[in-house]
């Protein structure tokens, strides 16, 4: 290790190594500098439970804001293979049980399973019209994702050229999503499963002013202009593998089990202090690049964190292991077709305006609003030969509405309690309990595994269990002076963000990394003398 580098980057996460890979390929010296003893942050594959060789991604899971381009660039031998079943979502009909299957490859499949569900045609019309908007904001925001941001009104003018771009602009950007939702939609269970991708790991509801369901909307809409989320084969861990590869492969050197003390921010090279293998080191740098949170840039320079009321999270994740998949009791669809897309459990709409204020009011809702997610039924490679000879399978749970103030106090206790009522959603579909099909550990304890979002803070460092670090930013500049810039800017010279809580940051995207990366380059472009290398450093012993 030298004492100076270009460039010196916190955290080995996605986010982390798609800026080293972008700045060691340009010719810079870059240090990549990771606490955990592995590489990829929340994007690693792990070996959840011991007595079994099934390696699940423990925190993420899909894929769809990652974007082709920055595969492209970097040459990362990445498949995400698309899912047959978009979503299912189980309901009671006159007593009897049912689901509302819709498909990613066969459109009269959905159209007939939506007939089923409301006596109609219309209301399948009626879904596509309202999923065109997000379709058309998509085509026009994509692009920029990974450009200088663009100035709120002339990002708004992309949309003025004809009725539907502008009923695009005004149900996304403008007002609540809830009121285009219930323009568009009829039914309750189809306004929730819509809503649904506005929730994910945010505490909000439909018409919440602050508009922070719109933006967890819109990014859970317009990846890679379709917003399909598609499975990573070999899991999450491929996709950090391969860039921690594709890092490598540019240069950077990466260090693990770093035991981070200090940061010097002041003067033009900015300096880290750390203990490694028990031993204090320092090392500077041109540029300081940070893969975590505000949250966790101000404790290390000493600062008081002020956080936007919404930037609390409210997620809480299972990960199960299953020797079997559990039968349904609505028979119309194969379990295995059901299971393959995002299953969907009391995320009617009504029902989650309740539950946001059962949580607000400061306990679990009464019914838990949750979707499941089965890995393994789109690809298996995460599990050994002999345990998909057997019919093992993955499972993971996200759920909803679980804010971090309730766990805050006795994380403990309130875990049990959140795992116990999350299970208890999915088991009223089922005719055998989700307990029954888990596989069980050598100590006789099941495997099934919880993180609430004090676990996740705990674990990642994201502010009080945000999956986007903090609430989710829109994919324009909101004050003009913000505009040309790359989102990525800190209060301090040549130190930037590159992870989640930059602008446009959030979910499994690398964007952050990319736009840190450009960042640099552009002031290296400004001042020709910043790109001297520094092969000639001192080498630390």
């Amino acid at each position: 290790m030298k004492s100076h580098y270009d460039v010196v980057i916190l955290g080995a996460g996605h986010n982390g190594l798609v800026a080293a890979s972008y700045l060691g390929r340009a010719g810079l010296s870059v240090l990549l500098l990771e606490k955990n003893n592995y590489i990829g942050g929340a994007t690693t594959s792990q070996k959840v439970f011991p007595d079994y060789d099934a390696h699940l991604s423990r925190y993420s899971y899909l894929v769809s804001l990652f974007p082709e381009k920055i595969i492209r660039d970097l040459g990362l031998n990445l498949e995400l293979r698309r899912r047959a079943t978009a979503s299912f979502t189980p309901y009671l009909n006159h007593g009897k049980d049912d689901g509302l299957l819709l498909s990613n490859v066969d459109e009269e499949v959905s159209r007939q399973s939506m007939f089923e569900l409301t006596g109609n045609h219309t209301e399948f019309e009626r879904m596509k019209a309202f999923y065109n908007l997000s379709r058309v904001f998509a085509e026009r925001v994509w692009d920029t994702m990974l450009e200088p941001l663009i100035a709120k009104d002339e990002f708004r003018r992309r949309f003025d050229v004809d009725d539907v771009s502008r009923e695009a602009w005004r149900s996304l950007a403008e007002e609540p999503l809830g009121t285009a939702i219930e323009r568009y939609l009829q039914n309750d269970l189809m306004r929730g499963l819509a809503f649904t991708d506005a929730k994910i790991g945010v505490l909000t509801h439909a018409h919440d002013p602050s508009l922070v369901q719109n933006r967890c909307f819109i990014y859970h809409l317009i990846g890679n202009k379709t917003g399909e989320w598609k499975v990573p084969v070999g899991g999450m861990g491929a996709v950090a593998s391969q860039l921690e590869q594709a890092a490598r492969k540019g240069g950077a050197e990466i260090i693990t089990r770093v035991d981070l003390r200090a940061l010097g921010l002041s003067g033009k090279q900015q300096t880290v202090e750390f203990y490694m293998n028990g031993e204090r080191q320092t090392v500077g740098g041109r540029f300081l690049l940070v893969n975590f949170g505000r949250n966790v840039l101000a404790k290390y320079v000493g600062k008081l964190y002020q956080p936007d009321a919404t930037d609390e999270g409210s997620v809480f994740k299972i990960n199960m292991l299953l020797r079997q998949l559990p039968k349904l009791k609505a028979k119309r669809y194969p379990s295995g077709e059901a299971w393959r897309g995002t299953f969907h459990s009391d995320e009617g709409y009504e029902q989650m305006n309740l539950s946001y204020d059962q949580a607000c009011g400061g306990r679990l809702p009464d019914k838990t609003p949750c979707e499941v997610y089965c890995h393994t039924l789109t690809d298996d490679s995460i599990l050994a030969p002999e345990l998909r000879d057997k019919g093992f399978h993955t499972m993971t749970l996200f759920g909803l509405d679980a804010p971090w103030s309730l766990f805050a106090r006795d994380n403990k206790t309130m875990r049990k309690l959140a795992e116990k009522k999350f299970i208890e959603s999915i088991n009223q579909w089922l005719d055998e309990p989700l307990e029954d099909c888990l596989a069980v550990a050598r100590d006789g304890s099941l495997c099934i595994e919880s993180k609430s979002p004090v676990d996740i803070e705990d674990a990642l460092g994201m502010y009080h269990g945000n999956i986007f670090q903090d609430a989710p930013t829109w994919p324009f500049a909101e004050r003009r002076e913000l505009a040309g810039r790359w989102g990525v800017e800190t209060e301090y010279e040549n130190v930037f963000l590159c992870g989640s809580s930059a602008l446009r940051g959030g979910a499994v995207s690398g964007i952050p990394g990319h736009n840190a990366a450009m960042k640099v380059l552009e002031l290296i472009r400004k001042t020709p003398n910043a790109q001297q290398a520094t092969s000639n450093a001192e080498v630390r012993t």
